[in-house]
């Protein structure tokens, strides 16, 4: 199946520059972007660096697979998988060491995303070339600014409170070893980011809504947009400590109403099927293009593809399956996660798996995080959706229910329920819609970087992760050993946030731990 790389989508939406590549400012500038002594003199320099922006979704471990962990192993949805390695084991069970060096590269890399963007908004007002028009030049600066306020979003629900650098270009370390900002700061600069990025970026760059068609590239679903940025306000009206529903529903509306055309796919299934690429429930997706190195995800291979013969990650817990068949959710689940008691190569599966199934009886079934179908030898090309219309419906129903109105929250979440083919649900209080609508979202978006951000949202989370009851098993002498609850009890608020990475403490001595570390 052929699919597009934000290379080859930035030279169909720049009819100006038919020629225009990423591929020279990746390989050759990412470690000097950052000094003063690389100007951009022409719109294809601006352009460049622009695709150099977007390519972070296709550089980093967090992007590529790491998010996920991060979300749906640490809540009820998943287990670390792969072994129990120490790395994982430690985020599941909130035990995670401020030298851990996968939280110091989750940092790195939104950092480094977020000054590629800081040094494109610096240089681009130097650009004099005449064919970067005033109309181009407002887009590139609102999806510079969209992309960099994506990032910052991240990494503080991640650290909380983290240091604003804006400009990036700069060795002086009066400059560079900054404080950190509060977790409002950071939030305040999130929204000043989208709401600029709302007021320059179009519905559409193709001026035709609703006119791509599966697997045709779509710029429209891999650039910053005036939805895109209107649905990450809301999430970031939600997120926030200082939320106001007042503001996630109107951003939400915004979404719902766009010229865009944003509407539900009719079959769950498709929405995941690797068919359906760049389709109208899609805001924002990352196009990989299978069997690229350059542009394809390898993150997919360690959640499916057991043909290889070792033991993946985020194993989809027995409670989240539990949650499916209580609810009657086979289409969710079936598009979900896939059981398995043999390999592609139809032999047993050779790795005992200590939840499910620790003595790898061959009848046994191991389950799989298949939200990607195609692993594709550590090059998918499954494309990722950042943001799609579902979530944003239900936040919206949120927002409805949190503003005092239940009743139009329901409806508003049957619309995503009666999709997956269940009944509507009626008649429920505030407190009942609330358990319902966080219900939803997590059979919706299993598996999608979104459960974690749920469970602290609505302010649950460590009494959801405490009352979890889940085991091991070992398997001595080839018999299966007593049950062993998994232990969460160190998931404390203080936890809901991760260390700062010691590397930076012991950087930048104008930092400070998060309490509880």
């Amino acid at each position: 199946m052929k699919k597009y790389s934000y290379r080859i989508l930035a030279v169909a939406m720049i009819g100006l520059l038919p020629f225009a590549s990423c591929k020279k400012f990746l390989d050759d500038k990412p470690e000097t972007a950052l000094t003063t002594g690389n100007a951009y003199t022409s719109a294809r320099d601006a352009e460049n660096a622009l695709n150099g922006c977007y390519h972070t979704f296709y550089a980093t471990d967090y992007y590529q697979w790491e998010n996920v962990m991060l979300s749906d192993v640490r809540s009820d949805n998943a287990y670390p998988g792969g072994n129990n390695e120490e790395t994982f084991f430690d985020y599941d069970r909130f035990i995670l060491p401020a030298s851990n060096t996968h939280s110091y590269a989750h940092w790195r890399a939104l950092y480094n995303g977020i000054a590629r963007c800081n040094v494109l908004l610096n240089k681009i007002e130097l650009v004099a070339d005449p064919a970067l028009t005033a109309a181009r030049k407002a887009e590139i600066i609102g999806e510079a600014k969209f992309l960099r306020a994506f990032h910052y979003y991240h990494l503080v629900k991640l650290y909380g409170g983290v240091p604003l650098e804006l400009e990036s270009n700069s060795a002086d370390p009066g400059k560079t070893r900054k404080a950190r900002s509060t977790e409002k700061e950071v939030y305040d600069q999130i929204v000043l980011d989208l709401e600029a990025a709302v007021a320059s970026l179009p519905d559409t760059y193709n001026g035709a809504a609703g006119t791509a068609t599966a697997n045709t590239p779509s710029v429209n679903k891999a650039r910053a947009t005036k939805g895109a940025a209107n649905a990450m306000l809301a999430k970031a009206w939600a997120q926030r400590s200082d939320r106001d529903y007042a503001k996630v529903l109107q951003y939400c509306n915004a979404v719902i109403s766009s010229p865009a055309g944003y509407a539900l796919l009719s079959s769950y299934a498709d929405v995941f099927d690797g068919n359906h690429d760049f389709n109208s429930e899609s805001i924002l997706e990352i196009p990989y293009e299978a069997g690229n190195w350059d542009a394809s995800c390898w993150g997919v291979q360690l959640y499916l593809a057991p043909e290889d013969g070792w033991q993946k990650y985020c194993v989809p817990s027995k409670d989240l399956v539990a949650a499916y068949d209580a609810n009657g959710d086979l289409v969710r689940k079936n598009a979900n996660i896939l059981f398995l008691t043999r390999d592609g190569n139809g032999d047993p599966i050779s790795w005992p798996d200590e939840n499910w199934n620790p003595c790898k009886d061959a009848n046994t079934a191991t389950p799989f995080n298949q939200k990607q179908k195609n692993a594709g030898g550590w090059a998918s090309g499954d494309n990722f959706y950042l943001i799609r219309l579902a979530d944003i419906l239900l936040l919206k129903a949120e927002a409805q229910n949190e503003t005092g109105n239940p009743g139009p929250a329901a409806t508003t979440l049957n619309l995503v329920r009666n999709r997956a083919g269940l009944a509507s649900i009626t008649g429920s209080s505030q407190a009942q819609m609330k358990t319902a609508i966080l219900l939803e979202r997590r059979l919706e978006l299993a598996f999608e970087a979104q459960r974690w951000d749920d469970l602290v949202r609505a302010g649950v989370a460590t009494t959801v992760m405490q009352a979890l009851n889940e085991v091991t098993y070992t398997c001595p002498s080839g018999v299966q050993g007593p049950a062993v609850r998994m232990d969460y009890s160190q998931c404390t608020q203080q936890h809901w946030i991760m260390p700062i990475p010691l590397v930076e403490l012991n950087s930048n001595p104008n930092l400070v731990q998060n309490p509880g570390y």
